[in-house]
């Protein structure tokens, strides 16, 4: 299902480039990305005891921390107990990122599927999935801000989608959007299970990955939008991330905050796009912008 949707936006795409505007091939593309790391406080396919995830938290914000990044996690606080009782040292997991200078943003308590949830149920699994998150960032004077649906699943209607929405606005929560997906987490299990060495690999991988969302940016804005990264916390990206930094400054690329990110025109598009994906905003956006140019030509 993936794969057929990843055809129809590039179709759409393939559409729209006959009323794109040409660039000039001289101009040198804007590269600036927000960081965002899902599953917090971390993730993997192995159990890790608390000292082993202490030691991936530190290496992974000591990797943040040498290159500048202002990084935001995003928590799934069903991670924070065990057998119902709240755990003292996953909680301070989240300290560390607060203390690093890092925000934390709600990504639900169970990590529910939308498309499988009542959206009263999944409503209340995001309110229990910000009490502890709540009261850390109030420590520092701060609030919750953004919200990241699991999955990228936003609905399979539009009736869901908005009330969805409307609820995260009631609530003080702002979507945060993903304009560079990947399959980091394939990488990362195999990493977890030591089948191969694949670090490497991983930092090639990320960086076609990269060059294959500015092409599709181009293509949809006739630029490169600050984009919105979506990764993991964990032991790959404790390991390798500082490779990938190294690499994405090499390419130019500026690390800013997921609120900078959002202040780019591209993320007030229209979005309609409804269904079983948990696809990227870029996708989402040439799915809207395809329907519109296909009304407008039925009205001509």
């Amino acid at each position: 299902m993936h794969q057929y949707l990843l055809r129809m936006v590039s179709a759409c795409v393939t559409c729209m480039l006959v009323v794109a505007v040409a660039s000039s091939a001289d101009a040198v593309p804007q590269r600036k990305v927000s960081v965002t790391f899902d599953d917090l406080p971390i993730a993997g396919s192995v159990p890790r005891d608390a000292a082993t995830r202490r030691t991936m938290t530190l290496s992974l914000l000591h990797t943040l921390a040498r290159h500048d990044i202002p990084a935001i996690g995003f928590v799934n606080e069903h991670k924070l107990y065990s057998k119902g009782d709240l755990k003292p040292d996953s909680v301070d997991l989240l300290r560390l990122w607060l203390a690093a200078g890092m925000d934390l943003g709600n990504h639900s308590f169970s990590h529910p599927d939308l498309n499988q949830t009542p959206l009263a149920e999944f409503q209340a699994d995001v309110l229990r999935g910000e009490i502890n998150i709540r009261k850390l960032l109030a420590e520092r004077e701060k609030t919750p801000e953004y919200f990241r649906h699991p999955f990228l699943r936003t609905g399979r209607d539009m009736e869901t989608k908005l009330g969805l929405e409307k609820f995260l606005g009631e609530h003080g929560y702002q979507v945060a959007p993903v304009s560079i997906d990947n399959s980091e987490y394939v990488f990362a299990r195999a990493y977890d299970l030591a089948l191969e060495e694949i670090g490497a690999d991983y930092i090639d991988y990320m960086l076609s990955v990269f060059a294959f969302y500015e092409d599709q940016s181009q293509q949809l804005f006739d630029r490169n939008i600050a984009h919105v990264l979506l990764l993991h916390a964990n032991q790959l990206n404790a390991d390798w991330f500082d490779a990938l930094a190294a690499r994405l400054v090499d390419l130019g690329y500026e690390f800013i905050t997921l609120g900078e990110a959002l202040e780019d025109s591209a993320y007030a598009s229209e979005d309609t796009y409804t269904g079983p994906g948990g696809i990227t905003w870029l996708h989402r956006w040439a799915l809207t912008m395809c329907r519109l140019i296909r009304r407008d030509k039925r009205q001509q």
